[in-house]
């Protein structure tokens, strides 16, 4: 056993760091041609290697000394950078992260699906690089999380409340976060004056294990159009506490639109099988777009980068051509975002998505936006997509497909080819499953455009958009 443990144990000395990209990690190869997957690098970078897992074909492990920095970094902006798990490329100048999203990219699409691209359109940067979110979740704690240096200073640490990020992998510890550089203002002032008011309130801060206290967690979601919505998670009833934060909160704040609450006693934290109560003000705010204007409610999904979120849909839009003749399938449409703004170069569009609220959400705001033009259907695509609903509401000249991260069901698939229509715009958040559904429609389909949009600056996550064409 000991043996063994040894053997997984390993540290390689004056590694260089070649690439970056799988799941926000850095690449590195061993000294035995193995690859090494390290969270605290940057390419560039030399460092020493302490292995924490082997595998067949790769290492796990972290830089414990860096013998050279690479002039790839840059010093990252936000203090809690290195324990908060959530803005892991900080460190990497924003044109080097473009770069290695785009390759992360390119390289899915040849190597995993073995598809033929044409020339690629350099990827789409963000304007901000932070500050970019318009809906951001913290969560209370009682038992905040501790540095070392604070565990092996012997002081006292007076109230351990805290207000911020569950740290990576640990489900009961919470990072107190003091400035998060991810939400524009005023996120930051109200999250700050929440925690304050809670702590001179003696209001009491969540425990996870013992799933005891009151406060739970608070979302902020913010608008293009200067709409603010708070939510406030309480763990249960307490009328008079509740009633002295959220009126505190409505004083101090008056710029917010819509501040609502939800008493949640189960064990989980998610709100969607939750009653959410409208405190004050209304119980949706507005984002606008193109002169539309999508109703956003606590539970609705929006893309949370307003601003890139635009610059994809007119990608998504231009790569369609539409010319006002076509029948448009808007496949995975969530809130029917995309559906109804290509709805006006479109003669119909047609909206498939699983969720019930998410649909109804998009009725709602195409009869807001007197779009006529577009029907929205709920179900389970593989199930939803077939024969009949094709003959029912006619044969599509363009789909339109913005599947979750799996990608698209074999069988959804299946019935595109079938269908055979003229274009596909495939827009999607991970680009190896979008690989292996193009390589499915390789045979029928050329893919004739491709362009990467940077939705989310300081992470590795990136979208693609590709257009198909018939061979």
């Amino acid at each position: 056993m000991s043996k063994r443990r040894k053997q997984r144990k390993q540290v390689f000395t004056n590694i260089e760091i070649i690439d970056a990209g799988a799941k926000g990690k850095t690449i590195a190869k061993a000294p035995d041609g193995k690859v090494i997957f390290l969270p605290n690098a940057v390419p560039g970078d030399v460092v020493d290697v302490q292995t924490f897992k082997k595998r067949k074909a790769y290492y796990e492990g972290k830089a414990i000394t860096f013998h050279k920095l690479s002039d790839k970094r840059t010093k990252p902006e936000c203090e809690h950078f290195g324990t908060c798990g959530g803005c892991k490329w900080q460190n990497m100048a924003y044109e080097h992260q473009l770069f290695y999203k785009q390759k992360e990219v390119t390289n899915n699409l040849t190597r995993l699906g073995h598809i033929e691209l044409p020339e690629v359109t350099p990827i789409l940067g963000s304007a901000n690089q932070y500050f970019y979110r318009n809906k951001m979740e913290f969560s209370f704690s009682d038992s905040r999380w501790l540095t070392l240096e604070e565990i092996q200073s012997n002081e006292n640490l007076g109230n351990r409340n805290a207000l911020g990020f569950h740290i990576p992998g640990m489900w009961d510890k919470i990072l107190d976060v003091k400035k998060c550089h991810l939400q524009a203002n005023p996120s930051n002032a109200i999250r700050n004056a929440v925690k304050q008011f809670a702590i001179g309130n003696n209001l009491e801060f969540f425990n996870t294990r013992n799933q005891a206290g009151l406060l739970r967690t608070i979302m902020i979601r913010t608008s293009s159009i200067g709409d603010i919505m708070v939510l406030i998670q309480f763990f249960k009833e307490d009328k008079a506490k509740r009633e002295l934060l959220l009126d505190f909160l409505s004083e101090a704040f008056p710029q917010i639109t819509s501040l609502q609450y939800v008493i949640n006693g189960k064990a989980n934290d998610t709100i969607y099988d939750q009653d959410v109560i409208c405190y004050k003000g209304s119980d949706h705010i507005f984002e606008e777009m193109e002169g539309l204007r999508f109703k956003i409610n606590a539970k609705s999904f929006y893309q949370t980068n307003s601003a890139q979120a635009y610059r994809l849909y007119r990608i998504t839009r231009d790569f369609a051509g539409l010319t006002g003749n076509e029948l448009v399938y808007d496949l995975y449409t969530g809130t029917g975002t995309i559906a109804q703004f290509v709805a006006k170069k479109a003669n119909k569009v047609i909206g498939v998505e699983a969720v019930p609220d998410a649909i109804l959400a998009a009725k709602e705001n195409a009869q807001l936006n007197n779009i006529n033009n577009v029907e929205f259907f709920v179900g389970d695509m593989k199930h939803v997509f077939n024969t009949e609903f094709i003959n029912t509401h006619g044969r599509p000249d363009v789909i339109i497909t913005d599947p979750p991260r799996d990608g698209m069901h074999k069988d959804v698939v299946q019935q595109i080819l079938n269908i055979a229509p003229h274009k596909i715009v495939y827009v999607s958040c991970n680009s190896a499953t979008q690989a292996r559904d193009l390589a499915l429609m390789d045979t029928m389909y050329k893919v004739t455009k491709t362009q990467a949009v940077d939705m989310f600056p300081q992470t590795h996550h990136v979208e693609n958009v590709v257009l198909l064409e018939k061979r």
